[in-house]
């Protein structure tokens, strides 16, 4: 089940999981990225306590579901980007979530990135959402993750 939306922010995501959008499901691991569209429109804490309240959300209405915490993917071109100081900013503060018991957190920011920090467009077109390359990429670097989580052997690359 995929639950995200284009543009979707973190009060969109709320608001969904508090009006019944995963009433009378039972997963085994829910997988959770969000944030990146708030950036210029929230601060960094409200970032970090819209992500709280979402995996606080899913605790309390799916107590058996472990919760696997993805860091914000990394936007721009350059290294030294304003956003990407504030990609890195927030998941600092949301890896603590990673932390409590039944969270995982991943950070696969580095898989993204070329060796001198910058992101290339076969990976990112737009330099925010992942090309197929990309989506492969990410898939694979979350599967070894998903595997313990669900107490699976990874398969062979």
């Amino acid at each position: 089940m995929n639950l995200g939306f284009g543009w979707d922010r973190t009060q969109h995501v709320l608001w969904r999981l508090e009006n019944g959008e995963i009433d009378g499901i039972h997963p085994k691991v829910a997988v959770l990225m969000i944030g990146t569209n708030n950036i210029g429109t929230n601060s960094n804490d409200d970032i970090v306590t819209g992500i709280d309240t979402i995996v606080s959300t899913i605790r309390h209405k799916l107590p058996k579901t472990k919760i696997l915490v993805l860091g914000i993917f990394p936007r721009d071109p350059s290294p030294t980007a304003w956003i990407r100081k504030q990609v890195t900013e927030i998941n600092d503060k949301i890896s603590l979530l990673g932390k409590e018991k039944g969270i995982t957190y991943l950070d696969l920011s580095s898989i993204f990135l070329q060796p001198d920090g910058t992101i290339s467009k076969e990976i990112m077109g737009d330099y925010l959402h992942p090309t197929p390359k990309g989506f492969g990429m990410w898939a694979r670097a979350m599967e070894p993750t998903l595997a313990k989580l669900f107490g699976d052997k990874p398969r062979d690359p």
